[in-house]
């Protein structure tokens, strides 16, 4: 069951101030919006479900995030790490592949174009730092793959995709940070190249609640699933004890 999500006020309903002569009566406020909350039923309410293979995208949850004092340090990236330890645990006990990513660029910052003019911050992520590698919460096993990303969607620029496509997957599980970053671009692209989107709502995190809730309204509404860890595990679970695949 997908997790009843609604849209994040003075994220998604918030309006530009106006004069009072110009404001709306508290009930044309109220009709406005329910008219925006409804606006989703019927239209952006539909479900990808889970599929037959599926394969746990790890984005980047790395020290960068989860290190107090670093530039990018993101308590709800740190809750992330913790709820994410059960899940990879699930999935690695029934043969569910793990792709890690990780973003690198060169010293120079050629690689990172225009992104790390925009965020200077990201400059710091080069071979060697230790920000840069996966937080020891949960480190890569030896048969999941990282791949090295220098952009936001871990498809842009990178194997995931014919890796995914080679394995058979058809359900990518997002986990990971941040949530209005590069989970939701992950999440736009996957769908774009035909795989089904699960994001276990636990496991990804960001800077401010904001954008988190706003963003996981909007994979949920049209891309993906947001469903709640315990509901992911489940499926995992039952996919594995499954007589098809079993077969």
């Amino acid at each position: 069951m997908r997790l009843p999500l609604t849209p994040v006020a003075g994220a998604l309903l918030a309006s530009p101030d106006r004069s009072a002569d110009s404001r709306p009566s508290s009930s044309e406020e109220r009709r406005m919006t329910e008219t925006r909350e409804n606006s989703y039923t019927g239209v952006f309410d539909g479900s990808v479900g889970f599929g037959k293979k599926p394969a746990v995208i790890v984005i980047d949850l790395i020290r960068a995030y989860t290190t107090p004092g670093e530039a990018f340090f993101a308590e709800g990236v740190v809750s992330a790490v913790r709820e994410s330890v059960e899940l990879l645990d699930a999935c690695r006990q029934v043969g569910i592949p793990v792709i890690y990513t990780k973003v690198l660029y060169h010293p120079g910052g050629a690689d990172g174009g225009l992104f790390v003019r925009k965020v200077p911050a990201l400059r710091k992520l080069v071979a060697g730092e230790p920000m840069a590698e996966i937080d020891p919460l949960i480190p890569p096993a030896p048969d999941d793959l990282v791949i090295t990303k220098n952009y936001p969607s871990c498809f842009f620029g990178t194997t995931l995709a014919s890796t995914l496509f080679g394995l058979g997957v058809d359900t990518t599980i997002l986990i990971g940070c941040s949530t209005s970053g590069c989970v939701r671009a992950t999440a736009i692209d996957a769908i774009q190249y035909g795989f089904r989107v699960i994001v276990p709502r636990e496991c990804v995190g960001d800077r401010h609640d904001g954008p988190h809730d706003a963003n996981l309204f909007d994979i949920n509404a049209k891309y993906g699933d947001v469903l709640a860890k315990a509901e992911v595990i489940d499926l995992v679970r039952a996919l594995a004890a499954s007589p098809a695949r079993a077969a």
